[in-house]
């Protein structure tokens, strides 16, 4: 048996990375694109299709060495040689392959958590449950104040020809002489980590690791977004109750024989 055989073995009979608790409600997923389903209802539903993980831990940060707890996960593979050094030296000190994008979770506690768990779809979000997505917005380049802001405009009538899409003052008066930081103008639009709150999972399908979620998720296809358990009220479900009999139609019921 050769040198590679004997190693393929070993590989093989290495027990599987064990499962983070179904608990923790954080995953990193790509952005496949839009589509429509049929709910059970029979209601047409424009979904987004989200690939959602399996990630890896690629390392834990404990309060007593690093002054905080924290759980770092990774999506998808990239290769060794676009890696810095420190970086390959974190994935060779735990046996994992590079992982392309990294992020950051902060936990209360890290006991459950070790470097090469794996935190996969099934279990951990179900049909129904509402979440948070966070993503980066599509870049639309150099925008006025009426696209990028919403501004109104100025009056398209009395001769002013150019001030139809002018954003008007900017508030800076004559004691002030300048223009305060934050104002509203014309500059960069889109390219923003936005989080849209409370959004509802139309389905789940586990041995895909793709999720359907209802409605528009902020970025392109193929960019990276995050998936978190919401952090707003939940709406209570609507349970359907037997209508009440009207007065007419108790009224027209006949009368009980004594």
């Amino acid at each position: 048996m050769t040198q590679e055989n004997e190693n393929l073995n070993k590989e093989n009979q290495q027990e599987k990375p064990a499962e983070v608790s179904a608990d923790f409600k954080f995953l990193i997923a790509e952005k496949i694109g839009m589509t429509q389903v049929y709910t059970e209802d029979g209601e047409l539903k424009g979904v987004t299709v989200l690939k959602a993980g399996p990630c890896r831990v690629a390392y834990v940060r404990t309060k007593d060495n690093d002054g905080y707890n924290a759980v770092c996960l990774g999506f998808g593979h990239r290769k060794e040689k676009n890696l810095s050094s420190a970086m390959k030296g974190v994935f060779a000190k735990n046996n994992l392959k590079p992982l392309k994008h990294l992020k950051e979770v902060r936990v209360e506690k890290t006991e459950g958590f070790a470097a090469g768990q794996t935190v996969s779809l099934a279990g951990r979000f179900n049909d129904g449950d509402w979440i948070d997505v966070q993503g980066i917005t599509i870049g639309k380049g150099f925008a006025g104040g009426m696209k990028r802001h919403n501004f109104r405009g100025q009056p398209a009538s009395h001769g002013a020809s150019d001030r139809e899409r002018a954003p008007g003052g900017l508030a800076s008066r004559r004691s002030l002489g300048r223009v305060l930081p934050g104002q509203r103008m014309a500059g960069h639009l889109g390219v923003e980590r936005v989080t849209v709150h409370k959004m509802k999972i139309i389905k789940v399908l586990p041995e895909k690791n793709l999720v359907l979620v209802n409605g528009g998720i902020p970025g392109k296809e193929g960019s990276i977004v995050y998936m978190l358990k919401t952090v707003k009220k939940v709406p209570k479900p609507v349970v359907a109750q037997p209508k009440s009999k009207t007065k007419k139609e108790a009224a027209k019921a006949p009368a009980k024989k004594k």
